[in-house]
C-alpha cells in the first residue's frame, strides 16, 4: 500500500480531490437495489466514506470501513460515533482479516500503485465469502501527472480480476458525475 505518511499528509493539508462530496451515483443505485441489508460490507481506503453513510440510510447493520491515514480514521470516529453498524479501523488492507460479502471500490484501487493490482485482486478473493462481490468504479483512463490517482482501461483490469473473478460487468459508466464522465468503469466482480 502507497505510505502511511503520504496520506496523512494528504488529509492534514486537505488535499483529499478524490472527495467529491457524497456518495457515487452509480455505487448508490447498486445499493439501493442490493436485498441482503446485513451484508457484511468492507469499503477500503474509504477516505470521507459517503458510501457508509447511504448505506446507514438505507438500513444497512454490518459495515466495516478501513483507511491507512490516522486524520481520516479520527473525522469517521467522530462522523460515526452512534452508529453500531460501523466498525472504523485504521489499517493497511493488505494486512486486513475479515469476512465480507461485498467489498465497494471507490478510489482506493488507482490509490495503490500500479505493482500491487495482482496483490489487490488476491486480497480481495481472500477477504470475500463464497460468491461474494466486488463493485464500484475504476478510473478508465490515464493521468498526465505521476499518481497517485492511477489509471488505466478495461483490458488490463480483466488480466488483474480474472484469475479470482467472475467479471459479470465491466462497462463505461453511464451515470458518472459530470468529471468523471466517460472516464470511469463501473465493476461488478463475483469471487470464483
Amino acid at each position: 500500500m502507497s505510505d502511511q505518511s503520504f496520506w496523512e499528509t494528504q488529509w492534514k493539508n486537505g488535499k483529499t480531490g478524490w472527495d467529491i462530496g457524497f456518495p457515487s451515483p452509480a455505487i448508490a443505485k447498486y445499493i439501493l437495489d442490493y436485498p441482503n441489508k446485513d451484508a457484511a460490507i468492507l469499503i477500503p481506503g474509504c477516505g470521507n466514506a459517503y458510501e457508509a453513510q447511504f448505506l446507514l440510510e438505507n438500513d444497512f447493520t454490518n459495515i466495516t470501513l478501513i483507511d491507512i491515514a490516522p486524520k481520516a480514521v479520527e473525522i469517521l470516529k467522530e462522523k460515526f460515533k452512534n452508529n453500531p453498524g460501523i466498525n472504523i479501523l485504521n489499517a493497511d488492507f493488505f494486512q486486513h482479516e475479515g469476512k465480507y460479502d461485498l467489498m465497494i471500490e471507490q478510489t482506493f484501487f488507482c490509490a495503490i500503485n500500479p505493482i500491487q493490482r495482482d496483490e489487490y485482486a488476491k486480497k480481495a478473493a481472500e477477504l470475500l465469502n463464497e460468491k461474494g462481490k466486488i463493485i464500484g468504479l475504476l478510473f478508465n483512463r490515464v493521468f498526465e501527472q505521476p499518481g497517485p490517482p492511477f489509471g488505466g482501461f478495461e483490458e488490463e483490469y480483466q488480466r488483474v480480476f480474472e484469475h479470482y473473478f467472475l467479471i459479470k460487468k465491466m462497462t463505461l459508466c453511464y451515470n458518472s458525475i459530470l468529471p468523471r464522465k466517460d472516464k470511469e468503469l463501473f465493476i461488478h466482480l463475483v469471487k470464483k
